[in-house]
């Protein structure tokens, strides 16, 4: 939980929706319950989007990214998974409400339109996500039926909208294709383009660029950027690449094992980062162009299964500057700096 003291980064002003965060999750738990044990994939998450903003969320593998991403979407399998706690409260551009998605029927038609209507995701292997079966118009042109209601053709005239807008070479003969007759930087764009067919207000990338080479990577980001300006959204883009997040993001959350252990913007937390875990990252990560040698420092151990229960710090058993309250109390999110915001007892009570 966010200690009271917490800035109001993570709390709605009461004075209007336009000021308020466009998506605010708060002590978010998402289980899986297996035979094995308990996974708390996500075990207390708080969150907070602003409005035509990009928001990075970084983190090791398996510390509860993308279950984040699809608890928001409300495609956690249940069983095994559930939410089992907690809120997403996703402001409604049509009626100017508040609702916390985390309550509704993940099946239900209130559900159904906020995904894909309201909410978008770009996954990140896009032939896992693209019917093999269906040509690349005709599956962006479901999605703009199901949304908005049109008929084919001014479907399929939407689709070849989109798939010009994200610059693929060649837009009409694309839409007769289907997702294997396209390369991977092509098939992402595709992606990108269905999840903006319907102009969302938030996008969620996941991994957007893992499977591209370092051309195709910076083009893909090049255009997210481009099209975040041109649908005036909101990206929430999840990655374990530090450089494309000091590129693309305004602010950076950083989670370990299922929890934000530090929040901030992007430059302060690049120029100054505050929990040993950001630290850590940041010195395991090579930077071209910089005079002398940096030596690379990978961070110790490993990240622990989610079935374990730690009484503490859950970076405790890898952290070089424990001290023994944290193997003893969880620290809360609390503010440390205007807007920075650290899980750490090296800035806990009566700390400066």
């Amino acid at each position: 939980m966010i200690d009271s003291s917490s800035s109001s980064i993570l709390s709605s002003p009461a004075a209007s929706f336009e000021a308020a965060p466009l998506l605010e999750i708060k002590d978010l738990k998402t289980y899986f319950f297996l035979e094995k044990g308990t996974v708390r994939s996500v075990d207390g998450v708080d969150l907070s989007l602003k409005r035509k903003s990009t928001l990075g969320l970084v983190g090791e593998s398996g510390c509860g990214k993308s279950i984040t991403a699809m608890s928001i979407m409300r495609l956690i399998q249940s069983p095994p998974g559930k939410i089992v706690s907690g809120e997403i409260n996703l402001y409604l551009r049509h009626d100017h409400t508040m609702v916390d998605i985390a309550k509704l029927d993940a099946r239900g038609s209130k559900m159904r339109s906020i995904r894909g209507g309201e909410i978008a995701m770009v996954f990140q292997e896009p032939m896992t996500s693209l019917n093999p079966l269906y040509t690349v118009g005709d599956q962006i042109a479901e999605v703009v039926t199901i949304h908005q209601r049109v008929g084919r053709k001014e479907a399929l005239d939407r689709a070849l909208e989109m798939l010009t807008k994200v610059q693929i070479s060649a837009p009409k003969q694309r839409l007769q294709e289907y997702p294997h007759q396209l390369s991977g930087g092509m098939r992402q764009r595709v992606m990108i383009a269905m999840a903006l067919s319907c102009n969302p207000s938030i996008l969620i990338a996941d991994e957007p660029t893992t499977a591209l080479d370092v051309t195709v990577q910076a083009q893909i980001l090049d255009l997210m950027n481009q099209l975040q300006a041109d649908f005036n959204s909101s990206i929430i883009l999840i990655t374990h690449n530090l450089g494309v997040v000091s590129q693309m993001a305004a602010d950076v959350a950083v989670m370990y094992l299922g929890k934000i252990v530090e929040y901030s913007e992007t430059h302060a937390l690049f120029r100054q980062p505050l929990h040993p875990y950001t630290v850590g990252l940041l010195n395991s990560v090579p930077v071209l162009g910089k005079k002398g040698k940096k030596v690379l420092v990978p961070i110790s151990g490993m990240v622990p299964t989610p079935t374990e229960i730690i009484p503490g710090c859950p970076f405790g058993p890898r952290c070089p500057r424990v001290m023994s309250i944290c193997n003893e109390r969880k620290p809360d999110l609390r503010e440390v700096q205007p807007g920075r915001l650290v899980s750490c007892w090296l800035y806990g009570e009566g700390s400066s």
